[in-house]
C-alpha cells in the first residue's frame, strides 16, 4: 500500500498541540474535509467520533487510526498528525497516543475500507517506522518518511 494515495503534504501535520481526544478528532475532520474538497468537517467530525463509540481506534504504542465511512466523498483519503505531546485515546496499553492516521472512505468501500485499515495497521506496528515519525521535526519529514515507508518495507 502506498500512502501518498491517501494522503498529501497538506494534510500532515507535525507537533500538533492538541491536549485532548475530541480536539485531535476535530483538527482530523478539518484536515480530511479540505484533503476531499467536497466533504463537510463537521459531519466528518461526528462519523469519527461514532466510530470511536462502538471502540476505541488505537492499536497502542501511540498510534490510533481513526476512520469512518461518508456519502460525501467519491475516494478515500486520509491525514496525519502527530502530537506534541500524547493524549489519553483510550490506549490498549494504557500509553499516551501521539501519532494519529485518520482515515475517510466512501459508505461503499468494504473490502477496501478494511483493505486499507489492514495496511495501515501493518505500516504503524513497524517500529523503525513510529520512531522515525516521533523523531521527524517537521512537516515534510513526516510526508515522506509515511510515503516512503512502504518502498523501504519491501526492500528489507
Amino acid at each position: 500500500m502506498k500512502l501518498d494515495q491517501l494522503i498529501s503534504k497538506d494534510s500532515v501535520v507535525c507537533n500538533a498541540a492538541i491536549s485532548s481526544k475530541k480536539r485531535a478528532l476535530e483538527f482530523l475532520a478539518e484536515l480530511l474535509a479540505k484533503e476531499s474538497g467536497s466533504a463537510d468537517s463537521f459531519e466528518i467530525f461526528q462519523h469519527l467520533t461514532e466510530r470511536e463509540k462502538l471502540g476505541s481506534t488505537c492499536l497502542g504504542h501511540g498510534v490510533a487510526i481513526p476512520h469512518a465511512r461518508t456519502s460525501n466523498n467519491d475516494k478515500a483519503v486520509g491525514a496525519f498528525i502527530k502530537l506534541e505531546h500524547g493524549i489519553d485515546f483510550d490506549s490498549p496499553d494504557d500509553r499516551p497516543t501521539d501519532l494519529l492516521f485518520a482515515l475517510m472512505v466512501p459508505e461503499h468501500y468494504t473490502d477496501e475500507h478494511l483493505e486499507i485499515l489492514s495496511g495501515l495497521a501493518s505500516c504503524f506496528s513497524d517500529d523503525g517506522l513510529r520512531a522515525n515519525l516521533r523523531a521527524a521535526s517537521n512537516s515534510q519529514e513526516l510526508y515522506d518518511t509515511l510515503t516512503n515507508w512502504h518502498v523501504a518495507s519491501r526492500a528489507s
